[in-house]
């Protein structure tokens, strides 16, 4: 059997920058796969993030694994999954609809870009960070945050930018920590951004995420609550690095960027 595939740089206005996703989307006459099937076929692309979508009722179905699990929501992958849709399986109308593992998302055109319509993840204090997590992620840390419902984020926040782009985890040390993933953020100073971030996952067969949409659920609450704004900018500043508009809207964010298409071709399964 083959399938259409589509691999897409989110938060990118070219290739070979922001975050690439692989997309498939499953034809209308298709039963889903087996689990296992597209866990397998994630593992395959060894992308942080592989999505698939097919039709169901008036919008689709959409889920997205990463090469080691199937995860409950993934921004910059959504995104991606969009930009199929809009751009090469001509959806008509300027909104899209998902079903996903979080419940109903949305994602609109807006001008060249698109605006996704997320669940807000708000993170609560810890009374001091963990002596493990300073020491996996090097640098101070000022103050950690967790996440209770939806994805486990652990969230370090540094004094500045520079802490957050010269980190050098341990990845192994990271993965041993009873969290799901680990963001580091600081404000963005003389950059022009409010704020910047990292993202860490290695539990999940990523060490590394380029840009990530799902942290910024719970980055844009808190930063939002901080800064006294509820429109930010913002910039992870990964080696590929890309940028996201950030909106809180009581308990949901509002997540804008571009993408950028790199590869088309089918796949044999």
């Amino acid at each position: 059997m083959q399938l259409d595939l589509y691999q897409v740089d989110a938060f990118a206005d070219r290739p070979l920058a922001g975050n690439p996703a692989a997309v498939c989307p499953l034809p209308d006459a298709m039963d889903w796969p087996e689990t296992e099937v597209m866990q397998a076929i994630a593992r395959e692309n060894n992308l942080s993030e592989t999505a698939f979508f097919k039709a169901e009722g008036e919008g689709y179905r959409l889920r997205w694994f990463t090469p080691g699990v199937e995860v409950p929501l993934c921004g910059h992958a959504t995104l991606a999954s969009a930009w199929v849709l809009f751009n090469r399986l001509k959806h008509k109308a300027d909104t899209i609809q998902f079903e996903t593992l979080s419940g109903r998302l949305t994602v609109s055109r807006d001008g060249a870009g698109m605006v996704m319509d997320f669940p807000a993840n708000p993170a609560a204090p810890l009374a001091k960070p963990p002596s493990d997590l300073a020491a996996a992620l090097g640098g101070k840390v000022e103050a950690a945050f967790r996440t209770t419902v939806g994805n486990g984020f652990l969230m370090a926040v540094y004094a500045c930018r520079e802490h957050v782009e010269t980190l050098t985890p341990d990845f192994a040390s990271l993965a041993k920590l009873d969290q799901g993933a680990i963001i580091a953020t600081a404000p963005g100073g003389s950059t022009g951004y409010d704020f910047v971030s990292r993202m860490f996952a290695p539990a999940k067969g990523v060490n590394e995420d380029p840009v990530t949409g799902s942290a910024h659920c719970v980055l844009t609450p808190y930063w939002a609550g901080r800064l006294g704004k509820r429109v930010l900018k913002a910039r992870q500043v990964s080696a590929r690095g890309g940028d996201i508009g950030c909106r809180l809207d009581g308990d949901r964010v509002h997540l804008s960027g571009v993408a950028a298409l790199y590869l088309e071709g089918r796949i044999t399964i």
